[in-house]
């Protein structure tokens, strides 16, 4: 459970640091207003808002998210959310029903968006 809480508040600074440190990942969000959660089934998680070029989060949930990420248990988030293939294990979640989305599937998506700012820079030599 603990794994899980430090996992999501560790999402909320590697997206701040990427909007710091990206310029396009700064202009992919400015302008945008979205708050999202991500949950367990029993109800604990955190949520996060986007808002005037700022990433920033709370525990606890919000009652209005636009769309939420709801996993099985804090162990199932935790591992799908730290999997190094983690297109591979969000997908396999989803069809296993160990996370289940809900809300609005266009903000899921420019979520998705979002999130690959947070892949390491390839090396354009290899």
């Amino acid at each position: 459970m603990l794994k899980f809480k430090f996992l999501l508040l560790a999402l909320t600074k590697l997206l701040q640091r990427a909007v710091k440190r990206n310029p396009a990942c700064a202009r992919y969000i400015a302008g945008k207003e979205l708050v999202f959660q991500m949950q367990t089934l029993d109800g604990m998680g955190r949520h996060f808002s986007i808002k005037n070029g700022m990433v920033s989060s709370t525990a606890g949930l919000t009652n209005q998210p636009q769309f939420t990420f709801t996993f099985k248990n804090a162990a199932r988030g935790f591992a799908i959310l730290s999997a190094k293939d983690s297109k591979g294990a969000f997908l396999a979640a989803l069809h296993d029903e160990d996370l289940v989305l809900s809300g609005d599937f266009v903000e899921v998506m420019w979520f998705q968006g979002l999130t690959e700012f947070l892949q390491p820079a390839s090396d354009p030599q290899h």
